[in-house]
């Protein structure tokens, strides 16, 4: 098995409104967290770009801790070009005020408009520059209609995959997930704690890419670029 450079997004981003208050959700990052350990395991190079995490770190992976939806963006688009797989597991705020203040917003009884305005695309975006051997994964969190949404992400943003999960597995330590691989069929995955699930998809995405690198061009080389520690032995 071949050692893959892997780049996992994780975690909830934050949005300012004022110095002291944000737009946000409840991600802890556990999902995110339990692929970057999953992949380490597996003998793997691992860069984490994660938002506001509630749970630990684990050791042997390159760590770059962002704060907005734009700053993941960047981070990312740096980094994408040195990696093989990413997997976008990160709560990317969709959306982002158009202003933010400088001072403290002051309590009154008047109500307080807020102009949101779209964040980037990160996934979308990666996977529209990425070579053909690279691999992309991402996931879809639906209250409603939700394999057909997670199938319009899947096409619409160039996913080799998706995963399905459910506003219950925010935060949660296990969930319900559903996979589609792109010209396959949906698949409900047996395991429900996320670390199970994170080897799972790891395994997953070692196959994938390894189908990606047999299709791609001979001359589709990868750039002999760093932003990695030493992953520990398999």
């Amino acid at each position: 098995m071949s050692t893959l450079r892997f780049l996992i997004t994780a975690g909830p981003t934050r949005e300012p409104l004022d110095p002291v208050r944000y737009l946000s959700n409840d991600s802890s990052g556990r999902m995110g967290v339990a692929l970057a350990e999953a992949a380490i395991e597996r003998g793997h190079r691992v860069h984490l770009v994660a938002g506001p995490l509630s749970v630990p770190v684990p050791p042997g992976l390159a760590l770059t801790r962002v704060t907005t939806a734009r700053q993941m963006r960047a981070a990312c688009r740096r980094l994408w070009p040195a990696c093989d797989v990413l997997i976008m597991a990160a709560a990317v705020c969709d959306y982002r005020p158009l202003r933010t203040l400088t001072r403290k917003h002051k309590r009154s009884t008047q109500p307080w408009t807020l102009t949101l305005v779209p964040n980037p695309d990160i996934v979308a975006e990666l996977a529209a520059r990425r070579r053909p051997e690279q691999l992309v994964i991402g996931f879809a969190l639906e209250d409603r209609e939700a394999r057909r949404r997670a199938e319009q992400k899947l096409r619409s943003k160039g996913l080799d995959a998706v995963v399905l999960n459910s506003p219950a597995a925010i935060g949660a330590g296990q969930a319900r997930f559903e996979l589609l691989v792109s010209g396959g069929r949906w698949q409900i995955l047996r395991e429900t704690h996320k670390p199970a699930v994170a080897r799972r998809l790891i395994r997953l995405a070692e196959r994938l890419h390894a189908q990606n690198a047999a299709r791609a061009p001979a001359s589709a080389g990868r750039p002999d670029r760093h932003g990695f520690r030493p992953a520990r032995g398999r």
